[in-house]
């Protein structure tokens, strides 16, 4: 750390100059090769002798005249910065694929521990551009104002995508179209915008606010060493799972839940609790939903698993049981049974954005 910044340079200088020696000794004339090894050898000489004004003059000779044999043209610069891009498109999709992976929550199953897409409508107008601004980049937040130039009826609300990431809806009337910045199980939901409503001029057909799903990361890399454990907030895929519909588009979705039930295990549900193995189940994720403390509401019976206090269902050998935090208002095991093993993504390690309560390591 004390070597002056010369030095380092010369000596970094000397380390090209060697490289490039051995890339293109085949192709430069005996005179060129002959006068970049004498040039390197001034300059190791100056080095060792420790002599300041010669090593600045040897490494600026050494340096112009690797300068003069491979002159920097335009077509470099594009080749080194396309190779800078791929490395790290490389990287990326190598961390992507076996490590880590961004996931979005789409759905308000597992609220208020992780929070789904939610429309909040409003009378009042949007706040000034900026103010726009600053809600998306910190809480994920945007807004809709879509009013009807005249007397109209929604006929048809198509889904949109835009760069595989933004989802957005053309609300085809007839006579007018929209195209909103919300999903169409949002505008229904939260918004009331279906088809066949019909609105007066003037009229707000949709205005307020969305508040965009939690994004979070994908621990990938664990359950390649580790079994999943008991508890674990876990992402898996749906395909092979009967009951679950697959998007003509995007193939089969991606769930997150709550890891409830491992392999061989024995579940009850006697609402508000879950029993597992003939005991309450333990651990801080299932304790709070159990708590039914609002806006928790505790673990509801399912519909073809677990849907009678009295009886118990027990998990396959190759299967993992999944449940919501947001029971009452979730799809998952209790009406589809276990995630094969297949199917297991990994473990959800972290929210990164928005920046609100969420935001961190989950539990």
């Amino acid at each position: 750390m004390f070597t002056p910044r010369h030095i380092k340079h010369s000596r970094l200088l000397l380390r090209h100059a060697r490289k490039y020696l051995r890339y293109k000794n085949d192709l430069l004339s005996g005179a060129d090769r002959e006068e970049i090894v004498n040039r390197m050898q001034d300059l190791s000489n100056a080095l060792r002798q420790r002599d300041h004004e010669k090593v600045h003059s040897t490494a600026d000779a050494l340096d112009k005249m690797l300068h003069r044999l491979t002159p920097v043209t335009w077509e470099s610069h594009w080749r080194e910065n396309c190779e800078v891009i791929l490395v790290a498109i490389v990287v990326a999709v190598g961390i992507r694929s076996y490590f880590l992976q961004p996931f979005k929550i789409p759905t308000g199953s597992m609220q208020p521990t992780l929070n789904g897409i939610i429309g909040y409508p409003s009378t009042k107008p949007p706040p000034n551009l900026l103010g726009q601004i600053g809600e998306f980049i910190v809480l994920g937040r945007n807004y809709v104002n879509v009013i009807s130039q005249e007397d109209d009826q929604v006929v048809e609300i198509e889904q949109r995508k835009f760069l595989f990431f933004f989802t957005l809806s053309r609300v085809i009337c007839q006579h007018q179209n929209f195209l909103v910045y919300a999903s169409p199980d949002t505008l229904s939901h939260d918004f009331k915008v279906f088809a066949g409503r019909t609105y007066r001029r003037g009229e707000i057909i949709a205005r307020g606010a969305v508040d965009t799903g939690d994004q979070v990361f994908v621990d990938k890399f664990s359950y390649n060493f580790v079994k999943p454990h008991r508890g674990d907030v876990f992402v898996f895929r749906t395909n092979h799972i009967p009951g679950i519909r697959e998007d003509p588009e995007a193939g089969s979705p991606f769930y997150i839940k709550r890891l409830a039930g491992l392999p061989g295990d024995r579940l009850r549900i006697d609402p508000p609790f879950l029993y597992i193995n003939g005991k309450k189940a333990d651990g801080y994720g299932f304790a709070r939903v159990m708590e039914a403390k609002p806006p928790y509401r505790g673990y509801g019976p399912g519909r073809d698993y677990l849907a009678n206090p009295n009886s118990s269902f027990t998990v396959s050998p190759d299967g993992y049981f999944a449940l919501g935090d947001n029971s009452y208002n979730s799809y998952d095991s209790r009406y589809w049974g276990p995630v094969p093993e297949e199917n297991l993504v990994g473990r959800g390690l972290l929210v990164y954005w928005p920046f609100n309560q969420h935001w961190g390591l989950i539990r």
